[in-house]
């Protein structure tokens, strides 16, 4: 079986927990009350859309030749 490594990004709600995104996967949210949660329950959210895809016959997406970067614009109010 084939190995992948998929960014997730985790954001803490001001009601409690967190959500995590996938950036390869549109549409793919996932939650969790703690981060340890919130990473668990992508992970099963990655595995589901991949199992998906597989049933759909569609390519499954990779992130070689994904660059990150964070840019920082001014504050606004």
């Amino acid at each position: 079986m084939k190995t992948l490594s998929y960014r997730i990004l985790l954001r803490k709600e001001q009601e409690g927990g967190y959500t995590a995104i996938v950036p390869s996967f549109p549409g793919c949210v996932s939650y969790g009350d703690t981060i340890e949660e919130a990473i668990e329950m992508a992970k099963e959210a990655i595995e589901l859309y991949i199992e998906s895809l597989k049933e759909h016959g569609e390519e499954i997406p990779t992130e070689e030749g994904t660059l990150e970067y964070t840019l920082t614009v001014g504050a606004y109010a």
